[in-house]
């Protein structure tokens, strides 16, 4: 099989591209100069460097190669998105017809026009449904009373942030809302949370977005972020299972177990909500 991939920042892309090569699929890749790590130039049979805004360059690319499917995999940050973008005229009539001016209905637009060309955007997490958050506790400590209170309480928060689409991530301390996650970034927001706290601890609610697919924006965590966590406080982390990626898992929760934190998955809103039993 041989599919695009444009890829953003961080360890996603790398990790999708070496599952791929696994695989035996031929990956073009379509990497944003401005974003994506340059380890993946050499991951893909061919790889293109393009700037933020090149729709058209991307388009001409895409049918050069003979690509019908593309995914997206890694960030781009939201800040970067609405302020450090220069659009071509493809992307510049997208953004002018957009009737909000957040990151799904950017997306959208462009999978709009996408489609229009013949090329369909598929499932981002298609090759690493292994590195997918389980349902329930996945660290050797489960979340304490207190802390699944948080998670309870936080959970209704970030939910109803993510469907706004302005972030994806609360700061909860003692059932109480420390900080919301917009535009900064998770990392960003939990050390914000932490000068807020005064040394309490923290609770990291992450949630995925109302949309029922995983085409763009799936939210991750890696060992950046359980790093962070111990930087910050951070005692236990709740994560949308099934839709939240864990990017060298294995790794990662060793690093949570080490640190003591604990991580549980929780099935979606509208799948329901396992409790794990507290200690």
């Amino acid at each position: 099989m041989k599919y695009g991939l444009i890829a953003g920042n961080g360890r996603f892309p790398i990790l999708a591209l070496e599952s791929a090569r696994k695989l035996g699929h031929e990956v073009v890749v379509v990497a944003i100069r401005e974003e994506a790590w340059p380890e993946v130039e050499a991951l893909g049979s061919r790889c293109y460097w393009i700037s933020l805004g090149q729709l058209g360059r991307l388009v001409e690319i895409l049918k050069d190669e003979g690509i019908r499917e593309i995914v997206m995999a890694g960030q781009v940050k939201h800040a970067r998105i609405f302020s450090s973008i220069r659009p071509d005229w493809r992307l510049l009539q997208i953004l002018l017809s957009l009737p909000e001016k957040n990151t799904d209905s950017l997306i959208f637009g462009v999978a709009r026009f996408l489609e229009s060309q013949g090329i369909q955007l598929t499932d981002s997490t298609a090759l690493l449904k292994p590195l997918l958050a389980d349902e329930g506790p996945m660290t050797r400590r489960k979340p304490t009373r207190d802390e699944q209170a948080d998670i309870e309480y936080g959970r209704r928060i970030a939910q109803a942030l993510a469907g706004f689409d302005v972030g994806q991530s609360v700061a909860v301390s003692q059932r109480a809302c420390v900080a919301l996650e917009a535009m900064e970034g998770t990392d960003a927001m939990l050390r914000r949370a932490a000068d807020l706290a005064n040394g309490k601890p923290l609770t990291l609610v992450k949630v995925s977005t109302r949309r029922k697919h995983l085409l763009f924006d799936v939210p991750v965590i890696g060992l950046d972020s359980i790093r962070v966590m111990r930087e910050t406080g951070t005692t236990a982390a709740a994560l949308d299972a099934g839709r939240t990626l864990i990017l060298d898992r294995d790794e990662t929760l060793q690093a949570a177990d080490e640190a003591r934190i604990a991580i549980a998955g929780y099935l979606p809103e509208d799948q329901g909500m396992l409790h794990p039993e507290a200690n």
